[in-house]
């Protein structure tokens, strides 16, 4: 197939480019409005979980959803006409079912401290569209310079406000760093391919994104890892086929020879890669949560996009540039840095071995004292409403009920007195600070407020959740409001921890088989990829847990790391590492197939590939690591995450740690079972070159 297509873009190079060049302004066209369209609701809560059961069957009892989901500050004591006037604004628009205003001279949580200032709350209508509400009463309230606007649904706007603004920021400082280091690395008229890869990778994957979003509605979190993603791979997918290209041409092959080959050992190895990455980050859509579903989704389109763009587009405009495509490094391999580096590694691969996956696993250790939190307005900065808001409630408002807890009780309306039993069991149970009396809402359901103590992820709030779930009840009860979310959220994850891994292992185990037809080598990369994710998520328990560099990142310290994160980080590095294992090991395989001995083929696949998987890692550090000047903490910790933990997987894992456990295991690297191995034969076509390619002997003097 990869001969086939070679062909057709060595006869027809034009021709393809067009096509290409067209097909850029249909993907803008289709993909450039999927920012607008993807907006999936509750995006880090489980659909099946007790707590959202608990708000659907009171939102179809009353109409309304559970708690206020917009709060007003307003600086003014509860009698001025300011919060009058603030309190009609709010009951005149169409997706606010209620308002609550505190009565002048009464206690109330809604008044702070000292009675100066007051928040009026407004509860939204069950079938309104959150976003669209809070923008609207954002829009409202823009002159108003007394008010500031915060609750769940503003903060749910602003986050997502926030991140448009923060992908835009990053795009503009991507692409120029991009651009400088793309033509540092690829010299010349070959920068542009990169860039053009990703454009077309990027818009690709928003495009079949818009379509996915018609029929599963997504994140528009995905984006982000879209654009980030997207043109890493498309960087790196175009540097390893213009290398192989490069290569072919100086060791005296012609151009439609040099595309064959090229086509042949980087096409097919560009095929692997996307196909692990795309596997990596699938393993994210087991869970229930719908910000994991879209990056799992997200990932895996723009792996297989960018793919299809490097090799659909990328050969053609290889051969429209034909040599002027420029030469490799003069030098003979063996002379080379990597190789002697390969080499003096070899000497000593126990040792070597032994430093470099201690080094990973000290990095690893913080994990071990990590904690969870979630995704609120203390994720904005300390400039937006919303977190003004947050923090207000909880310094001036000591009487407000900071975790409500709503529960549902399906039960007809003459229950009244057992549920009044029910209530004061409720209040003797540790953890929870108020309940409230039962009130009848409608389609035999009862409705009981109750309170938590200490912060919605806490310990003291968590036991009041499983405390009252655990205590009996005649009737169907559903626990919900945030701590109680929080609570599904964890249990979501925790109980679709093992079917993603076992997913990624075994998609991982496949692919590399099928790739090498080893079976030890496959398993060398799973311990590899497992240290890798730890010692990167360990440097984000160091740094935002810890509260360390909060000056320069500029965030503010959260209470532990968002879960969610952790698990896209994890995800994301470990297709990472994988992919610029496939880049190494393709290239052993070549040159050991071709009859080198094991550790010549290891010292001759590093230097050849060295500086590419070192360059092509920079690349998407700075593709990704971009996320790390967003505003928000979590998408913060997704870009220093990820950028560190594909530089350390170049540098540490590719540049010390492959080459030292491939010397010591020698031959046995390439071990597989009698059966395993005839399946794999029957299975597989090893690459093919041109009969016009110039000897191994003449091509070794060219180098990567």
């Amino acid at each position: 197939m990869l001969s086939r297509l070679a062909d057709i873009h060595a006869r027809q190079p034009r021709r393809i480019a067009l096509l290409g060049l067209l097909m850029l302004m249909l993907l803008a066209a289709v993909g450039e409005p999927a920012a607008s369209v993807l907006k999936a609701r509750n995006d880090f809560e489980d659909p099946g979980s007790q707590a959202a059961a608990a708000r659907t069957q009171i939102e179809r009892a009353t109409g309304a959803e559970p708690a206020a989901g917009v709060l007003a500050l307003v600086q003014a004591p509860p009698s001025s006409p300011a919060v009058r006037s603030a309190a009609r604004l709010l009951a005149a628009d169409r997706g606010v079912a209620s308002v609550a205003v505190p009565s002048p001279g009464s206690p109330s949580p809604l008044i702070a401290q000292g009675g100066r200032s007051t928040m009026v709350a407004a509860t939204l209508r069950a079938a309104a569209d959150s976003n669209e509400a809070a923008k609207r009463i954002t829009a409202a309230f823009a002159a108003r310079r007394d008010v500031l606007l915060g609750g769940r649904a503003v903060s749910g706007y602003q986050v997502g406000q926030q991140a448009t603004a923060d992908l835009g920021v990053a795009e503009l400082l991507a692409f120029p760093l991009l651009a400088l280091l793309a033509f540092l690395v690829f010299g010349g008229a070959a920068a542009l391919l990169p860039l053009a890869g990703g454009i077309l990778s990027v818009l690709g994957a928003f495009a079949v994104l818009r379509l996915i979003n018609a029929a599963l509605p997504l994140s528009s979190f995905a984006l982000n890892l879209v654009i980030g993603l997207g043109l890493g791979l498309a960087v790196d997918y175009s540097l390893f086929m213009v290398a192989r290209f490069r290569e072919e041409l100086g060791g005296g092959a012609e151009v439609p020879d040099a595309l064959r080959t090229t086509m042949a050992t980087a096409g097919r190895t560009v095929i692997f890669s996307a196909l692990t990455v795309a596997a990596a980050t699938a393993s994210l859509t087991v869970f229930p949560l719908r910000f994991l579903q879209s990056m799992g989704i997200g990932g895996a389109v723009v792996a297989i996009v960018a793919a299809v763009v490097a090799l659909t587009v990328t050969p053609s405009l290889m051969v429209l540039l034909g040599r002027r495509i420029g030469s490799p490094r003069a030098g003979r391999d063996g002379a080379g840095g990597w190789y002697r580096l390969a080499r003096a590694i070899m000497r000593r691969p126990g040792a070597v071995a032994a430093g470099a996956a201690a080094v990973l696993l000290i990095a690893a250790v913080p994990d071990l004292r990590a904690h969870w939190s979630g995704v609120d307005a203390s994720v904005l900065p300390s400039s937006r409403s919303a977190r003004v808001v947050s923090d207000a409630l909880a310094r001036e408002f000591p009487r407000a009920d900071p975790n409500p807890l709503e529960l549902a009780v399906s039960a007809p309306p003459s229950a009244g007195g057992e549920l009044a039993d029910y209530a004061r069991a409720i209040s003797h149970q540790a953890g929870v600070t108020r309940v409230s009396a039962p009130v009848y809402v409608g389609a035999s359901t009862w409705r009981i407020g109750a309170s938590a103590a200490g912060p919605a992820i806490g310990v003291r709030a968590q036991r009041a959740v499983k405390e009252i779930r655990t205590l009996p009840s005649r009737y169907p009860v559903a626990v919900g409001g945030e701590p109680a979310l929080f609570g599904d959220q964890q249990a979501a994850i925790a109980g679709g921890l093992p079917l993603a891994i076992g997913l990624l292992a075994l998609s991982t185990l496949a692919i590399l088989w099928l790739m090498t037809g080893s079976v030890i080598l496959p398993l060398k990369a799973l311990l590899m990829n497992a240290i890798t994710v730890g010692a990167a998520t360990g440097l984000l328990v160091v740094v935002f847990q810890d509260g360390r560099l909060t000056g320069p990142l500029a965030y503010t310290r959260p209470a532990g790391i968002e879960s969610t994160d952790f698990l896209v980080l994890a995800a994301l590095v470990f297709a990472l590492s994988t992919d610029y294992g496939v880049f190494l090991l393709t290239r052993i395989k070549e040159l050991r197939d071709q009859g080198m001995d094991d550790r010549e083929a290891v010292a001759l696949g590093l230097q050849r590939t060295g500086r590419l998987v070192t360059a092509a890692a920079l690349l998407l550090a700075v593709a990704i690591g971009a996320f790390a000047t967003s505003k928000i903490v979590f998408l913060k910790e997704i870009g220093l995450g990820t950028a560190a933990g594909v530089l350390l997987d170049a540098f540490v894992v590719r540049a010390l740690l492959v080459p030292a456990l491939m010397g010591l295991l020698g031959r046995w690297n390439w071990w597989a079972p009698a059966p395993l191995r005839r399946l794999h034969a029957r299975l597989t076509t090893h690459p093919r070159t041109s009969p016009q390619s110039p000897p191994r002997s003449a091509r070794r003097s060219a180098c990567a």
